[in-house]
């Protein structure tokens, strides 16, 4: 199963359900695919569309997809990874009118520059990533935030 998820924004994400879409019509996925739409109206007669699902279904559907498709948020990109899940990831662009900036592409590049995840800037290269996808073993994922809570702390005493 393919979880696809465009997060809880009050912007559309039409770009990318087109896309999958399109994937399903070539046969490139033949997969049961479930999505998590947000504040996207979209109607397929080949996904199962919902606007949000409450989070312990979300969680449910999580651990039992075999790929994740998503936004580039980082919430749901690292719930996917703590699952060692596949995740391919589509930053939302401001000039689509999908976010205010266009955030969403360093966070993906990020993650995809370190191998966790597959990052794809353009849409049309989807398939590539579906492809990939079949053999791609992502980088186990390690949180920083210790890390970053200690440094934080050592500011915080430094300015004392």
């Amino acid at each position: 199963m393919i979880l696809v998820t465009l997060g809880t924004q009050d912007k559309p994400f039409n770009r990318l359900l087109d896309a999958v879409q399109k994937e399903i019509d070539k046969g490139n996925i033949n997969d049961r695919v479930v999505v998590q739409a947000g504040c996207t109206k979209y109607e397929s007669k080949d996904m199962e569309i919902f606007d949000l699902i409450p989070m312990d279904e979300f969680d449910r559907l999580l651990d039992e997809c075999d790929l994740l498709i998503t936004h580039g948020g980082v919430g749901t990109i690292i719930g996917g990874l703590k699952r060692n899940k596949k995740v391919i990831a589509i930053p939302r662009l401001e000039k689509y009118g999908e976010h205010v900036n266009d955030h969403q592409i360093q966070i993906i590049n990020n993650f995809n520059k370190e191998g966790y995840i597959i990052g794809v800037e353009n849409l049309n290269e989807l398939d590539k990533a579906l492809t990939k996808s079949k053999k791609f073993k992502p980088n186990k994922y390690t949180s920083n935030r210790d890390n970053m809570i200690k440094l934080v702390s050592d500011l915080i005493n430094e300015k004392r």
